[in-house]
């Protein structure tokens, strides 16, 4: 038999917000005026209307939202129509394995959400929050009044609940100290959210501030267009470019002291159609000084890592797409084997973090110190370590390899998706295979993987058994081993995630891939004699994360696009 539903009026009894005689009077009062009991609880001051959507949420078994709590960084405007969005009052959140998660003010709405699944076409995951809060979220992000540069200075310092202390160099003032503190609160803000980069976009419109956070970027701000040249001048200046110059693409380097924690920022200007497009790159010191071990490796990758790292030459490679952290790795490695009576040498571009006690190089092709020109340089400077932040070419990867075969340790990245791959991509650059074969000890292929935030992970009850085998899991490895699943809490942004770490693809050299090398054999062949040789993919070690609590099914194939899964963002 099904069970009863619970009256708003019973749910607010239960939370000890009502009392049985002002629920009665409500109930008769919006029968006298026909308004809905949840209407004329908050017109007649019977409940707030926080109140009344908790107990909405409880009677619907629906999530409750609390949007003055959670950061509105979390709201992604993107997966909706901005018209959408204003017609039917609703906040999209995230959408995950096919399905759109929203925020609604009104269960009981059927027409609306239907109407949304039928024009998006897509399922819908609904929480609820208080419709009011809902409005002042969406007239804040969309607002299309005038408003004064000061407003907005003073609208981020609400929304952040703290001071902004800014100093204006210079001693700026007038119209230049508002812009100027506005910039700082971005900057600053990114930093405390522990954003990687910070990404202004001007639009038709207007100016968008979004944070990649995690690796994933969501909206923060939306700056009125008349605003955009002096904040992007502004950032200009502290990077030290030419503000005159917009038709050309510019780089450039902030320091600044945030919470008495000094971080770089290396930024980058892109002319666009509605104007500049600026990235700053948030480069934090400590977290390439975080040791190998906490960057996610399992105990048998990090013993395979620490003896490929203590040999005395050869080539390591570490592969992965842009942003996958394969320069974390290497400079890992190196933190490790930075003692005195090794010398240590690297060509960067450009040199992102300064160690003590080791010589890097900066690439500037425009006076024509290139790659090569550096590496064979820096073999006249004796080194034991070298490190090449990349191999683009064939001069390049000539070089290093020679430098392997007359004794030095080489590390170096690829741009390639597995590892097995990197040998394909070095013969096709033009390296002869024998040279490939005998000077490279090892390949590595990394991914980053948001983790579960602690606060708030939960084991799933009904995990998604499709996923599960798409991802290659047995029956018998799932017994008795929860599957955990992201929910989102403040101190995650809601997202479910908070930090991230790396799985690995090792792939060690031995007899026979050395010779697969040497006879040019596909792809798929040497890594079949990897995999017989004990290497675990990119998939094998994200299910170890999968079984261990860090992360979920949904992200492991979101990040190594398992064949056959296709999984939303």
């Amino acid at each position: 038999m099904a069970r009863k539903r619970k009256e708003t009026t019973e749910i607010l009894i239960e939370m000890g917000v009502l009392k049985p005689p002002s629920a009665k009077q409500a109930e008769e009062l919006a029968q006298k005026n026909r308004k809905s009991v949840e209407e004329t609880l908050v017109e007649g001051k019977f409940a707030t209307e926080e109140d009344v959507t908790k107990a909405l949420a409880i009677q619907n078994d629906m999530e409750y939202i609390d949007l003055d709590k959670s950061m509105l960084a979390a709201t992604n405007f993107e997966l909706i129509p901005m018209d959408l969005i204003k017609k039917h009052q609703v906040l999209p959140i995230s959408k995950q394995n096919g399905k759109l998660r929203i925020v609604i003010g009104d269960p009981m709405d059927i027409e609306t959400l239907d109407a949304l699944q039928f024009r998006l076409g897509v399922k819908l995951e609904t929480c609820l929050a208080v419709k009011s809060k809902i409005k002042h979220h969406i007239e804040r992000m969309f607002s299309e009044e005038s408003k004064s540069i000061d407003e907005a200075v003073r609208q981020l310092t609400l929304d952040r609940g703290q001071s902004i202390d800014v100093k204006p160099e210079g001693g700026g003032t007038g119209d230049d100290a508002p812009i100027i503190k506005l910039v700082t609160a971005i900057i600053s803000e990114a930093v405390r959210s522990r954003a990687s980069d910070i990404h202004v976009e001007p639009m038709k419109d207007r100016v968008r501030v979004r944070y990649r956070i995690d690796g994933v970027c969501m909206q923060r701000d939306n700056i009125q267009k008349r605003m955009q040249s002096p904040v992007i001048a502004r950032i200009k200046i502290m990077a030290g470019m030419d503000i005159a110059e917009k038709r050309l693409p510019q780089d450039g380097r902030i320091k600044m002291l945030i919470d008495n924690a000094p971080i770089d920022f290396r930024v980058s200007t892109l002319p666009g159609y509605q104007g500049e497009s600026v990235v700053l790159r948030i480069l934090r010191p400590d977290n390439v000084k975080i040791g190998v071990q906490a960057m996610g490796f399992e105990e048998d990758d990090y013993a395979k890592f620490k003896r490929i790292i203590s040999r005395p030459n050869g080539i390591f490679l570490v592969t992965g797409p842009t942003g996958s952290g394969k320069t974390t790795t290497l400079y890992g490695a190196l933190q490790e084997l930075n003692k005195p009576d090794r010398k240590i040498i690297t060509a960067e571009d450009p040199v992102e973090y300064n160690f003590p006690g080791i010589n890097q190089c900066q690439v500037k092709e425009q006076i024509g110190l290139s790659f090569a020109k550096i590496l064979r340089s820096m073999l006249r400077q004796a080194p034991n370590i070298i490190l090449v932040g990349e191999i683009r070419d064939l001069e390049v990867a000539e070089v290093a390899i020679q430098a392997a075969l007359t004794g030095h340790l080489v590390f170096s990245t690829l741009h390639t998706n597995d590892a097995p791959s990197a040998i394909t991509r070095l013969i096709d650059m033009g390296v002869k295979p024998f040279l490939v074969a005998s000077s490279i000890q090892a390949i590595m292929a990394q991914r980053l993987i948001r983790t579960l935030c602690k606060e708030c992970k939960q084991p799933d009850p009904d995990p998604d058994r499709r996923l599960l085998a798409l991802l290659g899991f047995a029956d018998r490895e799932l017994q008795g081993k929860p599957i955990y699943r992201a929910v989102g809490c403040p101190a995650c942004s809601n997202s479910g995630y908070r930090g991230r770490k790396g799985i690995f693809e090792m792939m060690l050299m031995n007899n026979e891939v050395r010779e697969l090398a040497f006879k040019r054999a596909p792809t798929n062949q040497i890594r079949k004699a990897a995999r017989a040789s004990g290497m675990k993919s990119l998939l094998d070690d994200g299910k170890v994360k999968i079984l261990n609590g860090t992360t979920t099914p949904q992200e492991i194939a979101r990040v190594t696009q398992a064949e056959g899964i296709l999984v939303d963002q």
